[in-house]
């Protein structure tokens, strides 16, 4: 049946209530962030020119000895924590204010780059990008905190209860030294800000509201050496075998809840003429719900008792790494937050779910899904991440310094713990 024009109009005024209406920037606040522009190349240029790749510990201290200065000029405590495994320290700075909310800043200061690489392209700016050994990742977010930091200053606002900072020094190879100081402090806070870029596609404004979890699989074959040539029957041919299983493994995961395991690296055998007595296959399991670890381990250790070259012994091991940020409806819910407040600038803001992991993950508490609220990529607009051609959107600067200055405004004003 053919709708009535009132019927028409009535839907149309329906649909527009719905939306909520665009409000205008708080121009104080933007003011603020305009005014860090210039400030936050400064620092950016400052950082990049330093090399602090993962374990670099003269570097990473260099750096180190960077933020806790500023950090302390802006008001903060500063402890150090020693990163064992690669080396350097997690620095926590901690500041009070005149509120209740506990709102917890992270994000990572080291890089994937060698010693060297910031001598040999150091900071620069063309086109409207910067450039140089982490600018974006996460070079870009750590200086985000820091003139955020500036800007509360210069607005004069201590309505948080508490503001801690948390950088990291070896988020680049799983966070394995400071992992267990994330989770820890995390627990305690209501909001969790991680400055990690924006991880859409390259230049591309979004926030990261779902990270994966990370865990490595390895899959071991033990048989029996014997002459290729003169006695293969004697053998028990490994590589046969680890074949075999890979076959069986290869629908572990699970497209419908984002799971996915593949299997990437293989070692067997040693020379041509012996038949293998061992081999091994390594394998990157992703996956955003945390049962599913469990699911894949069962599954696989089922799955492998099953052999084609009999009398070979098959081990299925699944060690953890890095876990999700999971979908949930605290994230979310920042997200949205953080996309009125882009929209006050007539801005789009994206909200992503990416297949690579974070410190995010470590903050989050599986026990107490709602609290600490976290959202991810609140750090600079960049782009080709992990490479030479590694940038930082220089127009991104005041929008995201205003984003990240009026959510954490807007959280620390949020009613009871």
């Amino acid at each position: 049946m053919r709708a009535t024009v009132s019927s028409i109009v009535l839907a149309m005024l329906v649909a527009l209530a719905s939306v909520p209406a665009l409000s205008a920037p708080d121009d104080a606040v933007l003011a603020a962030a305009k005014a860090q522009d210039g400030p936050y190349r400064e620092t950016l240029k400052g950082l990049v020119d330093v090399d602090s790749g993962t374990g670099d510990v003269s570097g990473l201290s260099k750096v180190e000895g960077i933020l806790k200065a500023r950090l302390e000029a802006l008001g903060l405590s500063v402890d150090t924590r020693a990163a064992p495994v690669f080396g350097g320290n997690t620095l926590i700075g901690t500041r009070s204010g005149k509120g209740i909310r506990r709102i917890m800043l992270l994000v990572h200061y080291d890089t994937v780059f060698g010693t060297g690489d910031a001598a040999k392209r150091p900071y620069t700016e063309r086109d409207g990008r910067a450039y140089g050994p982490g600018v974006a990742d996460a070079k870009g977010g750590i200086a985000m905190i820091l003139h955020v930091l500036a800007g509360l200053e210069a607005l004069r606002f201590d309505g948080y209860g508490t503001l801690t900072v948390v950088l990291n020094p070896d988020e680049e190879r799983g966070s394995r030294g400071s992992r267990d100081e994330i989770t820890k402090i995390a627990r305690d806070q209501d909001v969790v800000l991680s400055f990690e870029p924006s991880f859409a596609e390259a230049g591309v404004d979004a926030v990261t509201v779902a990270t994966k979890g990370i865990n490595y699989a390895s899959l071991t074959v033990k048989g029996r050496a014997a002459h290729a040539g003169g006695a293969p029957e004697a053998g028990r041919n490994a590589v046969v075998e680890l074949a075999h299983q890979i076959l069986q493994l290869q629908d572990l995961g699970d497209p419908a809840k984002g799971t996915s395991l593949h299997w990437t690296v293989f070692h067997g055998g040693t020379k041509p003429n012996i038949i293998p007595e061992e081999a091994k296959a390594e394998g990157d399991m992703r996956y955003f719900v945390s049962s599913e670890y469990d699911r894949v381990l069962t599954t696989a250790r089922r799955i492998i008792v099953a052999h084609r070259v009999p009398d070979t012994q098959v081990t299925f091991d699944l060690a953890k790494g890095r876990p999700p940020l999971p979908r949930n409806a605290a994230t979310q819910a920042l997200g949205e937050r953080a996309r009125t407040i882009y929209a006050e600038l007539d801005a789009d803001l994206s909200l992503a779910e990416i297949g690579g992991g974070t410190d995010a993950g470590y903050a989050f508490q599986l026990d107490s899904p709602t609290k600490p609220a976290i959202i991810e990529s609140l750090g600079i607009v960049g782009g080709h991440y992990h490479s030479a051609d590694e940038f930082a959107v220089l127009a991104s600067i005041t929008p995201r310094l205003y984003l990240a200055t009026r959510l954490l405004m807007e959280v620390s004003k949020d009613a009871g713990r």
